[in-house]
């Protein structure tokens, strides 16, 4: 039996890995999936993909195109989510701030550098008119680290996926100021090089496997509640997200790619590009 890392966010996106793995379908094709959750985000994956803790990452597009550029030796096997992240504008409930104009010189909480939550504050900041390099950043690790920095105003505002971040509002410890959705499809798996040149046949029987899974996703009996109860959601917020999110089964193709690392290196984020045949495989 041959094992595979996977590793990815502890969202409700990843649920068709997490029933995949249960209902042994991996097993049943000679293969042990290892899922391990990294609440941390982007950057974390793209430092386990470089440093051999993980085989395969499922990862937000932008960020694992930035660190192949930068030389992470991985490939884009597939796009994982083809709709847009979107991405909720966060506050602490009593902070003064009440529109996105108001955080224009305020100081970004993000995960880490690199991580979805720093590339997408420069994202907003460009669509916002702002002047990028005047951005402050605040490094909080995880969304627990976001609640702790806001609440006692180390950081002005947190970009963190809108329906994860919820439950924080509905609790009256965040407050949602806007939303900034991903101008791509948000999600891809990523392979490290090594492990896709003497693995490809594993590889393509993981794709299947997966492939499976997200096209039957939403027709699942009651997987709305499941959702909601394991993700800590409520049922009407999941039922609003899985009619925005649109999983995909097909490779990335190079217009999207080109439009994702041009816009990284139009907002000074990437300094040399690399080529689609270098990034995708």
């Amino acid at each position: 039996m041959k094992k595979v890392r996977i590793a990815g966010v502890p969202e409700h996106f990843n649920l068709p890995w997490h029933l995949s793995i249960e209902k042994n379908i991996f097993r049943n094709n000679d293969i042990d999936a290892v899922w391990t959750d990294v609440p941390e985000g982007t950057g974390k994956l793209c430092q386990m993909l470089r440093n051999n803790e993980t085989d395969i990452a499922v990862i937000l597009t932008e960020g694992i195109i930035k660190d192949i550029a930068a030389g992470n030796n991985s490939k884009i096997v597939q796009v994982y989510v083809q709709s847009p992240l979107i991405w909720g504008i966060h506050v602490a409930a009593g902070s003064d701030y009440n529109t996105v104009n108001d955080l224009q010189n305020g100081k970004v909480a993000i995960s880490r550098y690199g991580s979805g939550s720093h590339l997408m504050a420069i994202v907003n900041a460009k669509k916002e008119g702002w002047e990028t390099n005047k951005l402050q950043f605040e490094i909080i690790n995880t969304l627990d680290g976001a609640i702790e920095g806001l609440t006692e105003g180390n950081a002005d505002y947190f970009m963190w996926e809108r329906f994860m971040t919820k439950p924080i509002v509905d609790k009256g410890i965040f407050r949602r100021v806007g939303d900034c959705p991903t101008p791509w499809p948000c999600f891809v798996i990523a392979v490290r090089n090594e492990f896709l040149e003497e693995n490809k046949e594993t590889i393509g029987t993981v794709l299947d496997i997966i492939n499976s899974a997200t096209k039957q996703f939403k027709s699942i009996p009651d997987i709305d509640k499941t959702l909601a109860e394991r993700y800590n959601q409520k049922q009407e917020d999941i039922k609003e997200w899985l009619t925005l999110t649109e999983w995909s089964q097909e490779k990335l193709n190079e217009e999207t790619f080109n439009k994702v690392q041009n816009q990284l290196a139009e907002l000074n984020i990437i300094t040399e590009k690399t080529t689609f045949e270098n990034a995708t495989g």
